[in-house]
């Protein structure tokens, strides 16, 4: 049996190929254009048995045919992510979230592959209505602000998907990641854990966006990848949307002062506006929460809150290979 990974060379893919291959004896055929993911992510699977990585983009719609045509589970993690990403290049974002996932749905028809598709908590929008459940109303703004392209491309992502399961009986099940958070993760398109941990270790300040109120959840990768992989091999899953994550609302500000104390730093918290940040149309949710109990009704557990174990491993990872001051 052969996993198909989309995006297998980013962050929650490699950690989802390391998941695969440790909890199974079947191959892992990895499919990426490494223009967000890392090779430095793989190294470590380059001469794996049961590895094979595949150079391409998911809007190459013959990579996408051949590679879905060679799995037997298909996990479609493969998006234009990070919201400094979104805002610097909305043309491309929508092009590889929407192209890239049309491609991997028809691919997946065609034998009726089952499917994963990762979608995100930006879906639910600037809603207030927190925790967010999977069947509450979703509320965006205007079309002017960048970030909620974003938004509905993931929204639309997730319509393509179950319109696919009703129509063509595809098995797909769809995934909204809440702050996925651990080892490899990069700040360079606007992570904030992995941002302000680099920050704090060179001994830099802490750069808050806003007044740092605004609430996060955040969950451990390792949870979220062996959630991924239970949801995808459950039957009553399919033709469903979950929330992935731990309900564990933390403000940027207690955030950045935990990773302080952790890192034993010196640093000291700095404020700029968003619209310094990004621009005058920039909009930031204020609440990030996830009700979990679909999850957990589905697969009989769900993440638990566990900020430090993130912080301790992320700040590990970065000790470890001498983050240089910048």
């Amino acid at each position: 049996m052969t996993h198909l990974i989309t995006g297998g060379g980013g962050f929650i893919g490699s950690h989802l190929a390391d998941h695969l291959l440790a909890d199974t004896d079947n191959d892992v055929l990895l499919l990426d254009d490494f223009s967000t993911g890392a090779e430095t992510n793989i190294e470590h699977l380059r001469d794996h048995s049961r590895v094979e990585v595949l150079r391409a983009d998911v809007r190459d719609r013959n990579a996408v045919f051949d590679a879905v045509g060679r799995a037997d589970l298909v996990y479609h993690l493969a998006a234009a992510v990070g919201v400094q990403r979104i805002v610097e290049n909305p043309l491309a974002s929508l092009q590889t979230n929407l192209e890239g996932t049309e491609n991997v749905l028809e691919a997946a028809a065609e034998d009726g592959t089952p499917t994963f598709l990762a979608s995100s908590s930006e879906v639910y929008g600037k809603s207030e209505n927190v925790p967010f459940s999977e069947t509450d109303d979703v509320v965006y703004g205007r079309t002017t602000a960048p970030r909620w392209g974003y938004a509905t491309a993931k929204a639309t992502d997730e319509f393509l998907a179950l319109a696919y399961h009703d129509e063509r009986d595809l098995p797909v099940v769809v995934g909204r990641y809440f702050n996925i958070v651990g080892p490899r993760q990069t700040g360079q398109y606007g992570m904030v854990i992995p941002t302000f941990v680099d920050q704090a270790l060179a001994g830099e300040d802490l750069t808050v966006y806003g007044d740092g109120t605004q609430t996060r959840s955040f969950t451990h990768v390792a949870d979220a990848v062996e959630i991924t992989h239970e949801l995808l091999e459950t039957e009553s899953a399919h033709g469903e949307v979950f929330n992935v994550g731990a309900p564990n609302p933390t403000s940027i500000n207690e955030l950045a002062e935990r990773v302080i104390d952790l890192t034993d730093s010196g640093s000291e918290i700095t404020h700029i506006s968003f619209e310094e940040a990004y621009d005058e149309d920039f909009e930031e949710p204020d609440q990030r929460e996830p009700d979990v109990t679909k999850l957990r009704e589905t697969l009989g557990w769900a993440p638990e809150p566990d900020l430090d174990r993130i912080l301790s491993d992320v700040i590990e990872e970065r000790t470890d290979r001498e983050v240089p001051a910048r």
